[in-house]
């Protein structure tokens, strides 16, 4: 995984002025590509024709049950569950929809002994910047 060094410029926010790592996403990977990966690796040599409609039916149900407020687990994946953020106020009875400023997917991938597949054996590597 690549990353770069940048200056934290949020004036509000404690760490102002202080650098941190950020990660660098150099690829978006489509559903094509996905399909397509899944049907090479499939066990069951199944056509991407027959991969593509399931991948879209699943991704629906787990938006669905998203909205729905419900916490989505895919096995040997993770947790997805969405959370509100909203301004804080004194008073409970202050609290109107329009305090809530947006949406945040939270994932938490799974988790076995303490450790997480998904972030076994990342190497990080610093942008070499021209």
């Amino acid at each position: 995984m690549k990353y770069r060094i940048e200056k934290e410029t949020k004036t509000a926010l404690p760490t102002y002025g202080k650098y941190r790592a950020k990660a660098i996403h150099q690829h978006t990977i489509d559903t094509r590509q996905l399909i397509d990966e899944l049907a090479k690796r499939s066990r069951s040599n199944m056509d991407a024709s027959i991969i593509k409609p399931v991948l879209i039916g699943l991704s629906e149900i787990i938006m669905e049950h998203l909205r729905n407020g419900d916490k989505v687990k895919l096995d040997e994946f993770g947790l997805m569950k969405l959370e509100i953020e909203s301004e804080k106020v004194d008073n409970p009875q202050d609290f109107k929809p329009k305090h809530i400023r947006g949406v945040r997917l939270h994932f938490i991938p799974e988790s076995r002994e303490g450790s997480q597949a998904l972030y076994k054996d990342i190497k990080f590597e610093k942008e070499k910047r021209l």
